[in-house]
């Protein structure tokens, strides 16, 4: 599965040089648990998925031990990569998790603070970008967010965070939609936006589902069918805010 990652599309750019590394390794005949292991220093060890005990919380089992359940696959490939670039904050995410095992034990259904962590964890895109960007996205004004105010995307900076919308867009579809969370940072390097998500995040601010859904073709530059304007007229895909 791991050859079918094109390398060259604009949102792995972030992603490219160490990913390009492991997926060589794994290719090449290693273990992807290995192989991710050596590419870097994350803070924990990446393991088969078979070291998971029977009957144990996949968040908790990371938390007791540091060591990431590993399966073959696109899936837990991206994760381990924001493993590597997004310690702090992956620490951050498994910590809230543990606490709302701790506090609620394992439940059927998630509550809203686990729901919102699983959704960042999974589908958050992150955006840098200035306040009136923002808000037309929130607003769901699709006209104004790429057409009046196309050229200030070349001041934002959009920036997948969640392995499982890695993992979809390996195959490109138009409805493809992110979890958008604010960085309210300056710099743009990893490292800072990492440092920042870590003090950042929190479960009572996830469960308030402070996301904007952004279906990610959209984003100029990033797929060439957007230049032309009829590509957001697409009301399936470009849906108008609920009143």
């Amino acid at each position: 599965m791991l050859e079918t990652i094109d390398w060259s599309a604009p949102w792995l750019a972030p992603w490219r040089t160490r990913g390009e590394a492991v997926a060589h390794s794994v290719r090449s005949g290693m273990a992807q648990p290995e192989a991710l292991n050596q590419a870097g220093l994350a803070p924990v060890c990446f393991v088969p998925q078979s070291e998971l005990p029977g009957g144990v919380a996949y968040e908790q089992y990371i938390f007791d031990t540091r060591r990431v359940p590993t399966r073959d696959g696109l899936h837990d490939f991206f994760n381990g990569l924001v493993w590597h670039e997004f310690p702090l904050t992956k620490q951050r995410l498994n910590a809230l998790q543990a606490a709302q095992i701790e506090r609620t034990g394992i439940q059927p259904v998630r509550g809203p603070a686990r729901d919102a962590l699983t959704v960042f964890d999974e589908n958050a895109a992150l955006l840098q970008a200035p306040d009136a960007l923002w808000q037309a996205l929130v607003d769901k004004d699709w006209q104004r967010l790429f057409g009046d105010l196309r050229p200030l995307w070349r001041e934002a900076h959009l920036l997948l965070f969640g392995h499982a919308l890695m993992e979809k867009l390996v195959a490109p579809r138009k409805s493809m939609t992110a979890h958008v969370y604010r960085v309210l940072v300056d710099d743009s390097s990893l490292d800072s936006m990492d440092s920042w998500l870590a003090q950042d995040l929190s479960a009572d601010k996830l469960a308030t589902k402070p996301f904007a859904h952004l279906p990610v073709l959209g984003v100029p530059g990033w797929w060439a069918g957007n230049e032309d304007p009829g590509f957001y007229r697409d009301a399936s895909v470009f849906r108008a805010p609920r009143t």
